[in-house]
């Protein structure tokens, strides 16, 4: 099945929640879609991880594209990829990337502004947007000003807001905001917008109806499941190298339906 951009725009509806549970490779990407998934995501963290990279910008392009294209040979809905601060502080460079990005099915991405001024980022949208109109790509601009704790919490309200009719007018088709956890706040910024809302699963944040109820439109996963599932294989690997035993652990995955999910999910 092939997905469009305006597949995943109409996800973004007002009204809904599309949440989404990031993954990192082909496996992930076939549970997600087992799971009940209606789109998927990746998180920059998790699949720079995977591959044995740090995450903070130095995943190589080439390995990221090759990932890409690994999970699409499983993938059948939209994908939105995360590339942090598209891996260039030039924007022609992030155009280059986003244009391969696309040429294998991608129709979403995460772009961030990270530790640099909202200028930057700022360029970056107005060239996407110039040269990828948004029934080919919806673009998420991301607030990092939440988790950086650069500004103190007073002004994080208001230089949020700053930042997202900034980044709304240069073209972006959602707003992200990690680490905001204060659904007041959220309400309020929600408000302030047209575009959709996304915020990350954080603890603090109420649960899916609460967060509909408030305006909010997309939840993110993060890096969160990658973590639980490597914290639950590292304390099977010491309990392994330390006593020679593995944990019965009742979720664990059948094999023959494993097995089954897996060849199924294969494009030819």
């Amino acid at each position: 099945m092939t997905t469009t951009a305006q597949d995943f725009h109409a996800l973004h509806a007002p009204g809904q929640l599309l949440i989404l549970a990031n993954v990192w490779d082909p496996g992930s990407a076939v549970l997600a879609q087992q799971g009940g998934a209606r789109a998927l995501a990746t998180s920059s963290a998790a699949l720079a991880w995977s591959l044995g990279h740090a995450d903070g910008g130095v995943l190589p392009r080439q390995d990221l594209l090759d990932a890409i294209a690994r999970i699409q040979q499983v993938n059948h809905l939209p994908l939105s990829v995360d590339i942090e601060e598209g891996y260039s502080q030039d924007p022609g460079m992030v155009l280059s990337l986003v244009q391969a990005l696309i040429e294998l099915g991608v129709v979403g991405i995460n772009l961030e502004d990270g530790h640099q001024p909202p200028e930057l980022l700022e360029a970056k949208l107005r060239a996407l947007r110039q040269a990828l109109p948004r029934s080919r790509l919806f673009i998420n601009a991301r607030i990092d000003t939440y988790l950086s704790g650069r500004l103190p919490a007073e002004a994080l309200e208001d230089d949020a807001r700053a930042r997202m009719q900034r980044y709304e007018a240069a073209g972006a088709d959602g707003l992200f905001l990690p680490g905001l956890s204060d659904l007041a706040v959220a309400r309020r910024l929600a408000d302030a917008t047209p575009l959709p809302l996304n915020l990350m699963s954080w603890p603090g944040l109420p649960g899916a109806e609460a967060l509909r109820q408030a305006g909010v439109r997309r939840l993110s996963a993060g890096a969160a499941l990658f973590k639980s599932c490597y914290g639950a294989l590292l304390q099977d690997m010491e309990l392994l190298h330390r006593q020679g035993e593995l944990l019965d652990r009742a979720q664990a995955l059948d094999y023959a339906r494993t097995n089954a999910w897996m060849s199924a999910a294969r494009k030819t």
